[in-house]
């Protein structure tokens, strides 16, 4: 099954990538001219089994800083054309390219930073008993409109329920939550607050 799945993700991602081609250009070249350059944003993220991986998607923040050389605020940095971007998930198109290498899957819990870690309990580490996704289970209940605890129940659940069934719900409602812009954002937030832990 799980080979069938990783066939499916790269026929898929392939596919995709081919369809979508002009809009990577399109999206690259307002990229640089809107926020200059790189156009990618880079980050180390956890995938299956703990592996730490470097996870591809569009820049939507400058990169300004204040006087002591340290990022602004996420508030500040972040652009019109960034929200933009994040409205329609296409700051997330180039991780198809994580899908193509193996780090990621079209369907799973989504990659969160390194620094979790050492936070989840026994439960929450379940979440990388497989891949990690573009878009799953939770990101079709909420997004980053739900609280860590749902976000965390809802990853769990989908690794308890897989199938591929559940898979194809899940991309088929992704593209309508896309279009409709559900659940992009918290609502006191620019991007989901930082997870702490629970007490």
């Amino acid at each position: 099954m799980k080979i069938i799945k990783r066939m499916v993700d790269i026929v898929l991602s392939i596919v995709a990538s081919i369809f979508l081609f002009p809009v990577f250009i399109v999206v690259s070249v307002l990229v640089y001219f809107k926020l200059g350059s790189p156009i990618f944003f880079v980050q180390e993220r956890v995938g299956k089994n703990g592996k730490v991986f470097n996870m591809i998607k569009y820049r939507t923040m400058l990169n300004t800083k204040n006087k002591n050389g340290e990022l602004l605020s996420d508030e500040k940095r972040l652009t019109k054309f960034g929200k933009g971007l994040r409205n329609t998930s296409l700051d997330e198109l180039p991780e198809l390219i994580n899908v193509i290498k193996g780090d990621m899957s079209l369907v799973g819990p989504r990659p969160l930073l390194v620094d979790y870690l050492s936070l989840y309990n026994e439960r929450q580490m379940k979440r990388h008993d497989v891949k990690p996704g573009i878009t799953g289970w939770a990101q079709i209940n909420g997004r980053n409109s739900i609280s860590w605890d749902k976000k965390f129940k809802l990853d769990v659940w989908y690794v308890e329920n897989w199938s591929f069934l559940l898979d194809f719900k899940i991309i088929f409602i992704t593209i309508n939550k896309v279009l409709k812009k559900h659940g992009i954002n918290q609502v006191d937030n620019v991007t989901m607050e930082r997870f702490n832990g629970f007490n």
